[in-house]
């Protein structure tokens, strides 16, 4: 297989978007004036990393690609030395994020460091629950210190308690320390977003390999069966909507909460009634922290919470509430799940016939079962919890932008790089210090307007799915079970690529997320809002899934994700919900319309198109 040459791609600039690089870090840009630096990135291999990022990142929300660039990285290389692979290295050609594993070449550098992993991973896979626990604890700790993160504006006269009291510190400099603080907390969250997350995959990954070796031909979806099953709070958001539609139905005013699809109406009638006001108060105290859930990703910032958009979780309590009233049982089936996890593992187990084999697929597979939640509740803590509350005091300090000219709209922000508003806060507390208008009131609104402009160019073009040097041979073990991306996926992405005419495509191929057959209407759904429009029994076509459309899994008969593999969101909600899934198809968004009929085969990881 070949792929673009990356400094050839990124030479091809769109008209229009000339000098889009000043938008991002310029340690993400592909260089031709470092003739070491262009040499190393043109032997790479680099795919885009739309598991992450299906649409251009706006400037600021850049921060949380450079947030996990190094957080993944140094806990690869730096703390616990994983043998095979030291990091993930990160560029951006318009707009898009192309990621490359950086792995280690010299058989024996593994082995040297083989010895460090063993004892440092080892100590965290010996005390998981104790050390988990006392995550939690920090990061519920830095969430209550975002929580209480006030940005001030600017007063026309400074308080006089700075003088009675001697303060010796203004507004203007207590404006700058919280933008400093609130982007700092936002770093130290995502240091600790994998302090564990690496160590997760890796056990899972271990006893993958561990498998495979022991049964050459089993299928990755055999060995994601065996760890399927598992209690994770990434689904309490929407354990909470169940008990709230159901104690609507036990107080008699479900008509009161389905009676409109707008929030603000439903709750001014609910606060009429006696029984409603005891509904509204169970409601109030499942918001804080289930709530707190994105309704995308929460890589973006336009992925609102639900406390923000309080629409979407009532169509959830809608859905179910009809659902109960059907005689439906709305419970994820975890015994149906867990009784062929059982079965399947029992299966292979006896077919094992030596003890010390026995005792290690026990104990690999028991450290995987230990490990695994917090694969999914990080997500939780982090992108949802932590990401929506971060999000909402950007806009604080937009607000004080705005209110100075520097921006014209709160949502203006996001075309501004982290270290850009920082520098337009000096600009307006100097400005306020001294009584003159500050210069960005005429540079910026002129450059995001531009800015503007060159976004939208960006969501017209087709990213490459990959760029520079395949290897020979895809083995980076991270790089196939979570990303989707093999030799054989590559190739599959190319030939639909290479086709002139999509509507000719009948057949998309993908990773086998969860097994099952079925045939159904699709439903290509991008946003929440689309989300929304979910009909009983379609097939649900997404680039990537969110944890807060859970509802609409009670509705869907399958799925089919554009990215991502067999540890991929998608994949794991499927096989929890036991529902067919195919994951990581590269196109299937861009091919399947709504409204077309299409037979999912979650257990071949094949999807045929019946136009």
């Amino acid at each position: 297989m070949k792929f673009p040459v990356p400094h050839d791609v990124k030479a091809q600039t769109i008209p229009g978007t000339e000098g889009w690089e000043r938008m991002y870090p310029y340690q993400y840009q592909f260089v031709t004036d470092d003739p070491e630096r262009n040499r190393y990135e043109k032997e790479t291999f680099w795919f885009y990393d739309g598991l992450h990022y299906p649409e251009p990142l706006y400037p600021f929300d850049t921060i949380w690609d450079e947030a996990w660039y190094l957080a993944l990285s140094q806990y690869n290389n730096r703390i616990f030395q994983v043998p095979p692979v030291r990091g993930v290295d990160h560029r951006i050609i318009n707009g898009y994020v192309y990621i490359s594993p950086v792995p280690v070449k010299d058989p024996a550098e593994i082995g040297q460091r083989v010895p460090n992993f063993t004892e440092r991973a080892g100590y965290y896979f010996k005390n998981w629950d104790a050390l988990e626990t006392k995550w939690k604890k920090k990061m519920e700790a830095t969430i209550r210190e975002l929580e209480a993160l006030q940005i001030p504006q600017l007063p026309e006269l400074e308080d006089i308690s700075v003088v009675t009291e001697a303060l010796g510190e203004s507004k203007g400099f207590h404006l700058l320390k919280a933008y400093d603080d609130l982007i700092n907390l936002g770093i130290k969250t995502w240091q600790y977003h994998f302090e564990f997350l690496n160590l997760g995959y890796a056990a899972y990954v271990f006893f993958l390999d561990f498998t495979q070796k022991l049964f050459p031909s089993i299928p990755l979806q055999r060995v994601t069966q065996m760890i399927s099953g598992v209690d994770v709070i990434m689904y309490q958001s929407d354990e909470e909507l169940k008990k709230l539609a159901r104690k609507a139905l036990a107080l008699d005013i479900a008509e009161a909460v389905t009676f409109s699809p707008e929030w603000s109406v439903v709750e001014a009638g609910l606060k009429k009634l006696p029984k409603g006001q005891e509904w509204l108060q169970a409601l109030d105290k499942a918001r804080d922290p289930w709530f707190h859930i994105s309704t995308g990703t929460g890589w973006y910032h336009h992925d609102r919470s639900w406390n923000d958009n309080m629409n979407v979780p009532l169509a959830g309590i809608a859905t179910y509430i009809e659902k109960i009233r059907q005689g439906v049982n709305i419970e994820r089936p975890m015994q149906k799940v867990r009784a062929e996890r059982d079965r399947i593992t029992a299966e292979y187990r006896d077919l094992i016939e030596k003890e010390e084999d026995r005792k290690q697929f026990d104990e690999l597979l028991g450290c995987a079962k230990t490990v695994f939640p917090y694969v999914e509740n990080h997500l939780f803590y982090v992108e949802h919890w932590f990401h929506s509350i971060f999000w909402n005091k950007i806009r604080d300090v937009a607000q004080v932008l705005k209110t100075h000219g520097i921006i014209a709209d709160i949502e203006d922000v996001w075309y501004l790089r982290r270290d850009e508003i920082k520098q337009a806060l000096w600009d307006v507390v100097t400005a306020w210090a001294t009584g003159v208008t500050p210069r960005g009131a005429k540079t910026w609104p002129m450059e995001i307007d531009w800015r503007k402009g060159v976004m939208q160019k960006f969501r017209e073009w087709k990213a490459p799915p990959a760029i520079g040097t395949a290897p020979e041979v895809i083995q980076e073990p991270f790089t196939i079970v979570l990303w989707g991306v093999t030799n054989k996926s590559l190739s599959d992405w190319a030939a639909v690529q290479e086709v002139k005419d999509p509507d000719s495509i009948t057949e998309l191929k993908g990773f086998a997320g969860s097994p099952g057959v079925i045939q159904g209407r699709a439903r290509v759904c991008r946003t929440v809002d689309d989300i929304n429009q979910l009909q009983e029994g379609e097939i649900l076509v997404a680039p990537t899934t969110s944890p807060s459309w859970a509802p609409a899994f009670a509705k869907i008969g399958a799925c089919v994700t554009d990215v991502g593999g067999v540890m991929s969101h998608a994949a794991i909600v499927c096989r929890e919900y036991g529902m067919p899934a195919v994951v990581g198809t590269g196109h299937a968004t861009k091919i399947i319309k709504t409204g077309m009929t299409v037979n999912v085969d979650g257990s071949s990881g094949a999807v045929s198109i019946a136009r």
